[in-house]
C-alpha cells in the first residue's frame, strides 16, 4: 500500500503545483484554477531553457541537491524551517534560480516540472518577469501571462513537507517564454488598504526568504509568496502608516504570514491566488475572524484568533510606527504602482519633513526598501554610505531622504522639484 501512494508526476503547462494532501486550497478556488485562454503564440519567438537546480548561493533556503534531486535539507517543521510569521505546520524550502535575460521580450512563460511527491509533500514552480518599472509579482508557472513584455525571467522552486514521512523532490524544470497578445495595463497609483497588523517578534527565527530575525529588525510579512522579496532585496516593499498618518515606514517583504501562505488579498478575484470569493482588499484571516468565513479557520484549519493581514518586525512596529500594541494600519503595496524608485542601501533612514536633519522625522525607510521618489531638491550636505551630496529626494507623501544613503534609482527619471 505504501508504494501505491507514491507517484512520480511530471507537471506540464496545465499544472505546476504538485501536492499530496497539503492544506491550503479553498473550494472556491477550484473552478478558477485554470489559466484564462490566450491567443496562439508566435512559435518563431519561443525560447526554451532548463533551470539549473544546483544549490549554490546564500539566497536558497533549506534546500539541497543530492543524487540528481532537489529536496528539503531539513523536512521537519520548526522555527528554522517554516516561515517565521505563520508558525504553520509545514516545513518549506526555496531554490531561487538566477535571472535569465531573454533573447527577445516575452509576454508569457510556461514550465515543465518533473517532481515526485507523497504523503503530504508539495512542489511548485513559480516565475516573475522584469519590465521597466520593476519585477512583476511571482506567479505559478503553469502559464504566467504578463500585461506587458518582460526582458528577464526568474524562476524559483518551492518545496513543502508536513513531516519526515513526506516526500517532495524535483528532478527537472524547463521554461518556455514566448509572446501572446495581451492588453497592456497602464501603471496606476499603488494600492492602499486598511488592515490589521500584528508584531512578528520571533527573534532568532528564520523568515521565508532565509533571513534570520534580529532584535528590532525592519521588515514586513504578507500571507502569500507572491510578494516575497529574495533575501537582502526590497523588490516588494510596503509603506505602512498609522491610521492618523503621523508615522510611516517603508519595509521590504521578507516573510510569509500571518495565518495563511496563499492569500494575496490586495489582488482582484480573477488574479487572487486563493479565496477568490472574498472582496479585493479583505484578508482571509479578517473574514474568518469577523464573519466566520471558512468556519473561522485559516488554510491550515487553525482557528483564527485575530484579523491580521500583515505582520511587522519589531523595529518596524516599535521604532518605525511607534506602536505599543497590534493595530489597524494603512498599507500600500508599492510594486502595484508605477514611477521612479530609490533603493535604500543603508538604513533605516529617517523620513524628514524637509531636506535637512533639522526637520522632524515622521518615520523610517528600512535597509533594502524601494521607496517611490517624486523629485529632488538641494538641501543640507550629507556624507553617507555612498556619497557626499546636497541632493535630497522628496518621496510620495511629502517626506525627504538624503541621496547619500541610496544605492540606486530605477523606473524613470527624477525631475527637480
Amino acid at each position: 500500500m505504501a508504494c501505491a501512494r507514491r507517484r512520480t508526476l511530471v507537471a506540464l503547462t496545465a499544472l505546476l503545483t504538485v501536492t499530496a494532501g497539503l492544506p491550503g486550497t479553498h473550494a472556491s478556488a477550484a473552478a478558477s484554477a485554470a489559466p484564462s485562454p490566450v491567443a496562439a503564440p508566435d512559435r518563431a519567438t519561443a525560447e526554451r531553457w532548463t533551470v539549473d537546480l544546483a544549490v549554490r548561493g546564500g539566497d536558497d533556503v533549506n534546500v539541497a541537491w543530492r543524487s540528481g534531486r532537489l529536496r528539503l535539507a531539513d523536512p521537519r517543521p520548526g522555527t528554522r524551517t517554516r516561515p517565521a510569521a505563520t508558525g504553520g505546520p509545514v516545513a518549506e524550502g526555496i531554490l531561487l534560480a538566477a535571472p535569465r535575460t531573454l533573447d527577445r521580450p516575452a509576454t508569457r512563460v510556461r514550465a515543465r516540472l518533473a517532481a515526485r511527491t507523497a504523503d503530504g509533500g508539495g512542489a511548485t514552480a513559480q516565475v516573475r518577469g522584469w519590465r521597466a518599472r520593476g519585477w512583476t509579482e511571482w506567479r505559478d508557472a503553469a502559464e504566467a501571462v504578463f500585461d506587458q513584455p518582460v526582458t528577464r525571467v526568474q524562476a524559483r522552486v518551492v518545496l513543502t513537507t508536513r513531516d519526515t514521512a513526506s516526500e517532495a523532490a524535483v528532478t527537472g524544470l524547463t521554461l518556455t517564454a514566448d509572446r501572446v497578445a495581451v492588453t497592456a495595463a497602464q501603471p496606476a497609483a499603488a494600492r492602499t488598504y486598511r488592515v490589521y497588523a500584528t508584531r512578528i517578534g520571533l527573534v532568532g527565527g528564520v523568515t521565508a526568504n532565509g533571513h534570520t530575525v534580529a532584535t528590532r529588525d525592519h521588515f514586513a510579512a504578507l500571507p502569500t509568496r507572491r510578494g516575497l522579496s529574495p533575501r537582502g532585496t526590497g523588490d516588494y516593499t510596503v509603506k505602512v502608516c498609522t491610521t492618523s498618518g503621523s508615522r510611516c515606514e517603508y519595509a521590504p517583504v521578507w516573510d510569509v504570514g500571518p495565518w495563511n501562505t496563499r492569500d494575496d488579498w490586495w489582488n482582484p478575484p480573477a488574479v487572487r491566488e486563493n479565496w477568490k470569493d472574498l472582496p479585493q482588499g479583505l484578508p482571509e484571516a479578517q473574514a474568518a475572524y469577523q464573519n466566520g468565513y471558512n468556519g473561522g479557520r485559516d488554510q491550515f484549519g487553525r482557528t483564527v484568533r485575530n484579523p491580521a493581514g500583515l505582520d511587522l518586525a519589531d523595529g518596524t512596529f516599535w521604532d518605525g510606527l511607534r506602536l505599543s500594541d497590534n493595530a489597524w494600519v494603512d498599507v500600500t503595496l508599492l510594486w502595484t504602482g508605477g514611477g521612479a524608485r530609490a533603493v535604500v542601501g543603508s538604513g533605516p533612514l529617517n523620513l524628514r519633513t524637509g531636506a535637512s536633519t533639522a526637520y522632524p522625522s515622521r518615520g523610517l525607510a528600512a535597509t533594502s526598501a524601494h521607496v517611490p521618489v517624486q523629485c529632488y531638491v538641494t538641501g543640507q550636505r550629507i556624507s553617507g554610505t555612498y556619497r557626499t551630496t546636497t541632493r535630497w529626494y522628496r518621496l510620495v507623501g511629502g517626506t525627504y531622504v538624503s541621496h547619500a544613503y541610496l544605492s540606486s534609482i530605477y523606473g524613470g527619471t527624477v525631475p527637480r522639484c
